[in-house]
């Protein structure tokens, strides 16, 4: 540690994200308007997967498109190499950067998913990916499904919030500390930083359902897409090595209780979480080789979190199929072995 108490070396994540919101008022100058915004995502990141099974969750796919990146990007920005021709049908682009660059042809800062588009001027209205799934939730009512969920109950709101807060700094961005850790010293303390909150959350969920009692909320949503890709890709890639997700009793339970909820699991693709992970990262995994395991056919068996009661949805109802198109391939889920 130096001597201005900074561990040296210490990954630090840009959350310099553009702030602006679209609300039912539309104070910021984006008012809700079904049809009007694109979701751009990518099912290998986390941050990304969040904002889409959010929108599941709720229901919002007739009223908020989305087009999805392929796993891997360069140094200017994800692609949507996925579509017809390398090109997002709706916005015509090749490159997310290219709303980026809509919005400001001098945008300094980097090129994330989550991003919603405004669809008519084909520019990015916000890339705060914290900030969208939130708003899904308490802006969008109007247009959310039959039986969606409260993903935000304002009586849990503060409690929520730190919750969500430790487990967005200890877990989602900690595995990311250890990742990406430029000294011995600073991976150290990133390491132990997570698995203390990974034995805290072992810990709150042994006799409680959910991480907010006994319905899902937006805390589950966050730290589910984090665990998906643990074993995947964390533990070994990452170094995140004191145990497997698999070694956790109650975690592992808690995870695939989520999985075989819809909305959870059937957002995921293991062969692209591993693709954008060690094709992407060449300074940590320089060959670019794609691990074969591990084995996710056990995502699938039984988990027994019922006997702690509680419900998903609570009073509501699980979402529908996954809308025509947005399904992820067969052979890309669980016990899936395509590597693309």
């Amino acid at each position: 540690m130096s001597e201005d108490g900074y561990v040296e070396k210490e990954y630090t994540r840009d959350s310099n994200y553009i702030p602006d919101r679209i609300t039912a008022h539309g104070r910021d100058g984006w008012p809700v308007e079904p049809g009007r915004y694109r979701l751009i995502a990518a099912r290998a990141c986390p941050w990304a997967n969040r904002s889409i099974i959010v929108r599941r969750l709720l229901g919002l796919e007739p009223v908020i498109s989305m087009g999805l990146c392929g796993p891997t990007h360069d140094e200017r920005s994800w692609t949507f190499d996925l579509d017809p021709g390398g090109r997002d049908p709706v916005l015509g682009y090749e490159r997310l950067q290219e709303a980026y660059l809509a919005r400001d042809p001098q945008y300094p800062k980097g090129i994330t998913v989550p991003a919603i588009v405004d669809v008519p001027t084909k520019a990015v209205v916000t890339n705060d990916f914290a900030q969208i799934t939130l708003d899904f939730s308490t802006e969008w009512t109007a247009y959310h499904r039959d039986g969606a969920p409260d993903l935000y109950p304002e009586k849990l709101r503060d409690e929520m919030d730190e919750v969500m807060q430790r487990v967005y700094a200890e877990v989602n961005n900690g595995v990311y500390r250890c990742g990406f850790s430029g000294s011995q010293r600073a991976y150290d303390m990133a390491y132990a930083r997570l698995f203390t909150a990974l034995d805290w959350l072992e810990d709150r969920l042994a006799s409680q359902r959910y991480l907010m009692g006994d319905t899902i909320t937006e805390a589950d949503v966050r730290l589910f897409t984090t665990l998906a890709r643990f074993d995947p890709v964390y533990h070994g890639h990452f170094k995140c090595n004191r145990q497997k997700l698999t070694e956790f009793p109650v975690l592992w339970a808690y995870a695939r209780d989520l999985f075989q909820t819809p909305g959870f699991g059937d957002t995921i693709d293991f062969p692209q979480i591993k693709e954008h992970y060690y094709v992407v990262h060449k300074d940590i995994n320089p060959t670019q080789i794609i691990p074969m395991g591990p084995d996710t056919s056990d995502w699938l068996t039984a988990h027994g979190r019922e006997h702690l009661g509680g419900s998903p949805f609570g009073d509501g109802t699980p979402p529908g199929p996954v809308a025509a198109g947005e399904e992820v391939p067969a052979d890309h889920g669980p016990g899936g072995i395509g590597h693309r």
